[in-house]
């Protein structure tokens, strides 16, 4: 029988993250790099990669820093192909490279907004999946995190275009799922909800702060570390019985 704490190392496995310069991607980076995967992270700024590879690499282990945009599919097929070129295989992808730039009511979301948003945190997540999907396949391994939002499932004002491309990310993960089960191909839904990043900041600051913490029963939102955990898990065999399901962090925001 295996330990439990021996399924949720990754020891040996190739993790991809997505979105890993910053906020919420940056911590699961670390969260799996802790877990002894040997990683690769993209994200659109090449400075914040260098920093947190080499931050990380200070403490052992691979690291391989790919820069590119999700939205541009052409750069997604070319990160894989470098990652599995650096460490042979690819055996976890978590896509968390994701925009919400306008906080604005829908009918003032113009069609550049709208098309924006969809083509990062949608079209990107798919691109990122299609491609290293390929990989997983010929493998028959492999498992796949999309970062979601409590917003895929719950209604908020002025973020129209972030929530729809949300739950087409979740909706993706299950027909995904679906389709690369019989192949051994895990796709998963990670759902956060209110964790100080500085993508939320200006939000959280503001008069709608106290909004969000008033609807969270743990009375506060959640630090950027605190969502390492359900990374690993979903990342490792411990959640080897889950695909095509959604695992929510956020402090009881989904329960009222």
């Amino acid at each position: 029988m295996t330990d439990v704490n021996t399924r949720l190392r990754l020891d040996g496995k190739t993790v991809w993250v997505t979105g890993a310069g910053k906020g919420l991607g940056r911590a699961m980076a670390v969260a799996l790099h802790q877990a002894g995967a040997t990683l690769a992270v993209t994200a659109r700024t090449a400075s914040d990669l260098e920093q947190l590879s080499g931050e990380l690499s200070a403490h052992g282990g691979k690291v391989l820093a790919v820069p590119a945009s999700v939205s541009d599919s052409a750069a997604v097929r070319t990160a894989v192909g470098r990652v599995v070129e650096w460490a042979g295989r690819l055996d976890v992808v978590v896509n968390c490279a994701g925009i919400s730039p306008h906080f604005t009511r829908s009918e003032y979301v113009t069609d550049e907004d709208w098309q924006q948003v969809l083509d990062v945190n949608l079209a990107g997540t798919f691109y990122c999946c299609r491609e290293a999907g390929k990989v997983m396949l010929e493998q028959g391994s492999g498992s796949i995190v999309n970062v979601s939002s409590v917003h895929a499932g719950t209604g908020f004002e002025r973020i129209a275009a972030y929530a729809a491309s949300k739950g087409g990310v979740e909706a993706l993960t299950k027909a995904l799922a679906v389709e690369w089960a019989e192949h051994g191909v895990r796709v998963n839904t990670l759902a956060p909800g209110y964790f100080r990043t500085d993508l939320s900041s200006g939000l959280l600051d503001s008069r709608w702060g106290e909004r969000i913490v008033r609807g969270t029963p743990l009375g506060r939102v959640g630090e950027a570390d605190e969502l390492g955990g359900a990374a690993v898990f979903l990342a490792s065999d411990a959640s080897r019985f889950m695909t095509g399901t959604t695992v929510t962090v956020d402090g009881g925001w989904t329960a009222w």
